[in-house]
């Protein structure tokens, strides 16, 4: 059973909704596990449009395991640990976590079924295992689960904002202040549906602190590293070009070029550390990913140009 508590944050959204970003499981299967009764709203049967109150009790029974229907697949993978409940893995910049529209195969999980033929089933047929995501373009450390236990208590670690999450982007920008904070919720852009903005009717509650590792001045290039508080969807880019400090290659929220010059072919952004308490055993984890080759070498032309 997956238990959460809403917050003053979430009040007054719909259940769907908030379900959705607090556990990782697709909307429209939740409103599917809604008809059918298995979710629970302070112990009574719940509606999939219904409004949480702050202190409401949400409580999930999920359905068994559906047998996946997708078909592994033999691709590169680079496994930082593994056991019987999870695999940690360095995902590489352009691959896609889970298929999608578009993506149907070469995806993460098209690489892990393979390599390991089992995943949890609560993240669905599509999503097996899928406690978190990171955008095709960002590269580094990300966990997935192997056995239903360990999703459960994956699933609210990001919920209860435990797990230590580390990154290094690469950002337009010279900023004065060594460090830095975004306070500001997100949610989907008034005209463009693709895309995440904080000036939005309805947003999400996010935080996310900033340090500067190091400026770039003559570039006008800072590199930072970056906490996010909170998971929202596109957080990081988000609030950054929010700031003032849009990624290098976002061709969402930033400027692939910019002064004539090109660093990276794609989103400056790289997972470089995760950590968690293990899902059966409770040892803390952490594990930490070393920028990929074009990372780096952005970083070299970059301390070259000074």
């Amino acid at each position: 059973m997956l238990t959460f508590v809403i917050d003053e944050a979430e009040a007054g959204a719909r259940l769907d909704a908030v379900l959705a970003a607090l556990s990782g499981t697709p909307r429209n299967q939740l409103q599917r596990w809604i008809e059918r009764g298995w979710v629970r709203v302070n112990g009574r049967p719940a509606k999939a449009a219904q409004r949480v109150r702050e202190g409401d009790a949400l409580e999930v029974e999920p359905p068994e395991p559906v047998p996946t229907a997708l078909a592994p697949e033999a691709l590169p993978l680079d496994v930082l640990y593994e056991d019987a409940d999870l695999v940690v893995v360095n995902k590489a910049a352009g691959m896609v976590v889970h298929p999608a529209p578009g993506h149907e195969r070469g995806t993460l999980v098209h690489a892990l079924l393979h390599h390991c033929d089992r995943l949890a089933g609560i993240g669905g047929v599509l999503r097996p295992g899928i406690v978190h995501r990171l955008d095709r373009d960002t590269s580094g450390v990300l966990v997935v689960a192997k056995s239903d236990a360990a999703y459960s208590s994956l699933a609210q670690q990001f919920c209860a904002h435990t797990v230590e999450r580390v990154y290094w982007a690469l950002a337009r920008g010279v900023p004065v202040r060594d460090n830095g904070e975004v306070d500001r919720p997100i949610g989907r852009h008034r005209r463009d549906r693709v895309r995440m903005s904080v000036n939005t009717a309805v947003g999400r509650a996010a935080r996310t602190r900033w340090r500067v590792l190091r400026r770039f001045s003559a570039a006008g290039v800072c590199w930072l590293e970056v906490r996010p508080e909170t998971g929202r969807t596109h957080q990081i880019r988000v609030h950054l070009a929010a700031s003032g400090l849009p990624l290098l290659g976002d061709p969402l929220y930033g400027t692939r070029r910019g002064g004539g010059m090109t660093w990276i072919e794609r989103t400056a952004l790289h997972a470089a550390v995760l950590g968690f308490a293990h899902p059966i055993s409770d040892r803390r984890l952490r594990f930490a990913a070393p920028a990929p080759a074009d990372f780096a070498r952005a970083l070299e032309r970059l301390s070259a140009d000074g």
